[in-house]
């Protein structure tokens, strides 16, 4: 990447490669190769806009910053997704919530304040904007009560069948019941959610910016683009890997027969 800078960087290991890429890299440059650390810098104070020329370790001291902290987590998001438990219904859950939910927990209100500020000082060259706004704001909060749902009730579910199939032991009564609506209401909630993205995309004209665009605006695209992506692989693992499992868990267990597994949500 352009920001490193050491010329013997090949005699480090690559932990530290790691390391000093960050540390010498410029706070506009490491945005630049991930938007992603816009949030992380945004977070600790330090400003990629108006001092994206300043060297990660020097803005750090000024603003008095631990510098380790922040690597720690500028490190975090290109450490690369480790091989995925598919077989395990628990711990793929546990992914998934740490993951998919914990960043779109940590995104929302960083695109909100983005495409707030966006708006305030473009609105009247691109309206458009304001139309983002909203749709964003009703995209967040489908996204939170969706998140909370799957926590609270249905992720449980999952993980009782999962080890009711592992260890032979009893179900919760009715699994099948408390399994069942809440897949079919997230069949619903997905479709919402990919149609909203849709809308979003279509009024950012695929998440191009204008030639206008200031920094944040770039950003912001950027920052959307990237939950949209989260997003399909989050429904790609729920839709194509964690719930079939369930249905082929139901069936295992005499629950449901093959025949009905549209009744969860068609699934196989």
């Amino acid at each position: 990447m352009s920001y490193i800078t050491n010329e013997n960087m090949g005699l480090q290991s690559a932990e530290s490669q790691m390391v000093s890429r960050f540390e010498n890299g410029t706070l506009g440059n490491i945005v630049s190769h991930n938007y992603r650390a816009a949030a992380v810098l945004e977070r600790h104070g330090l400003d990629f806009c108006g001092g994206g020329r300043t060297a990660l370790a020097e803005a750090c001291q000024q603003r008095n910053v631990d510098l380790a902290t922040v690597l720690a987590e500028l490190e975090s998001l290109e450490t690369a997704e480790a091989d995925l438990p598919l077989e395990d219904p628990a711990k793929l859950i546990s992914y998934i919530v740490a993951h998919h939910h914990a960043y779109v927990r940590s995104s929302i209100p960083v695109i909100q304040a983005h495409l707030a500020k966006v708006a305030a000082n473009h609105g009247e060259r691109h309206p458009e904007l304001r139309q983002l706004v909203g749709h964003f704001d009703g995209l967040s909060d489908e996204l939170t009560l969706h998140m909370a749902e799957e926590e609270q009730v249905l992720f449980p579910c999952i993980i009782a069948l999962a080890e009711a199939m592992r260890s032979g032991g009893p179900l919760p009564p009715g699994i099948f019941g408390t399994v069942q609506d809440p897949i079919r209401m997230m069949e619903i909630e997905h479709k919402y959610v990919g149609d909203t993205f849709a809308t979003i995309r279509a009024l950012s004209s695929g998440y191009t910016p204008p030639a206008d665009a200031c920094t944040t605006y770039r950003l912001v695209y950027d920052e959307l683009r990237a939950l949209e992506s989260d997003h399909d692989r989050h429904v790609h693992l729920e839709d194509n890997v964690l719930l079939p499992r369930v249905v082929i868990g139901l069936i295992d267990l005499g629950l449901l027969k093959r025949r009905h597994c549209q009744d969860v949500g068609g699934l196989l």
